[in-house]
C-alpha cells in the first residue's frame, strides 16, 4: 500500500523557469501557425482546445509564460490554490486529463485569474458560467461548456510538468493563443524559435502579397508538376 501524497504540491517560483519580457514581446502578434512552422510543424495543442465561443467577441491574440496546474479529473482545488502563484502576464494552463464530465473552471476562478494579473486560461476540459466569464474579460481556451460542478478536494500539483492536448508543457514555456488555437514554445527553444520566426514572417508576408496580387500557383508547385515525379494517366 502506498502512502497518500500531499494534497497540494507546489514547485517554488525560484525553481520554475520564466522567460524575459523581451522574449515574450518577440511573439506579440505572431500567429500560432507561424509558431508551428518554426517548431517543425508541430507546436499546437489538440484542436479540441479552442477559444471559448463568446457571441460578438473577437478572439484576442495572447502571449505569456505558462503557469501549469495539474488538477486531475473533476476537481478545482488546484486552481483555487494556484491563484496565489500567478505572476503578471501568466497564462494558466490547467490539466484535467481531458475529463469532460464536469466543468474544469467557472467564472469566479476566471475572474480571480484576471484580478491576479493573469492574461489567460488554457484547459483541456470544459468551462461553465459563460455570462460571468464574459464579464471577467479573461481570454479562455477550453473544450466547450458544461455546467456540471467539479469537486474541491484535490490532490493537485502546481508548477510541474503536465501533459495536455498531446504536448508536454512546463511552467515558463511560452504560450501563444489565437483564433486558430493554442501553441506552446518550450522554454529551452525560445531563442531558437525567435530567430527562425524572423525568416518565416518575411516569407509568409511575401507569399501573401503575391496571392493578393493574383498568384494562381507557386513556382515550386509548377516545377514539381514539370518534373518526373508527376505523371498523368487516362
Amino acid at each position: 500500500m502506498i502512502e497518500n501524497p500531499p494534497l497540494i504540491q507546489i514547485k517554488k517560483s525560484t525553481s520554475r523557469n520564466r522567460p524575459s519580457q523581451k522574449q515574450i514581446d518577440s511573439f506579440k502578434d505572431i500567429p500560432t501557425s507561424f509558431i508551428c512552422d518554426a517548431l517543425s510543424g508541430y507546436a499546437a495543442l489538440d484542436p479540441g482546445i479552442k477559444p471559448l465561443s463568446i457571441p460578438g467577441k473577437t478572439v484576442n491574440h495572447i502571449v505569456g509564460p505558462a503557469l501549469t496546474v495539474f488538477s486531475g479529473a473533476a476537481d478545482v482545488l488546484g486552481m483555487a490554490i494556484a491563484l496565489s502563484e500567478i505572476q503578471e502576464g501568466d497564462i494558466v494552463v490547467n490539466c484535467v486529463n481531458g475529463f469532460q464530465g464536469t466543468a474544469a473552471v467557472g467564472d469566479r476562478i476566471a475572474g480571480m485569474i484576471r484580478n491576479n494579473g493573469g492574461k489567460g486560461l488554457v484547459t483541456d476540459g470544459p468551462m461553465r458560467d459563460l455570462n460571468g466569464i464574459i464579464e471577467t474579460g479573461l481570454d479562455c481556451f477550453c473544450t466547450g461548456l458544461n455546467p456540471n460542478s467539479p469537486y474541491n478536494s484535490g490532490p493537485a500539483k502546481i508548477g510541474y510538468s503536465i501533459d495536455i492536448g498531446g504536448k508536454t508543457v512546463n511552467s515558463g514555456d511560452i504560450v501563444v493563443a489565437d483564433t486558430d488555437g493554442v501553441a506552446v514554445v518550450p522554454f529551452d527553444e525560445i531563442d531558437e524559435v525567435i530567430n527562425k520566426l524572423q525568416r518565416i514572417v518575411e516569407v509568409e508576408n511575401a507569399m501573401d502579397k503575391e496571392v493578393s496580387e493574383g498568384l494562381k500557383i507557386s513556382q515550386k508547385a509548377l516545377d514539381f508538376i514539370n518534373s518526373d515525379q508527376v505523371i498523368y494517366t487516362d
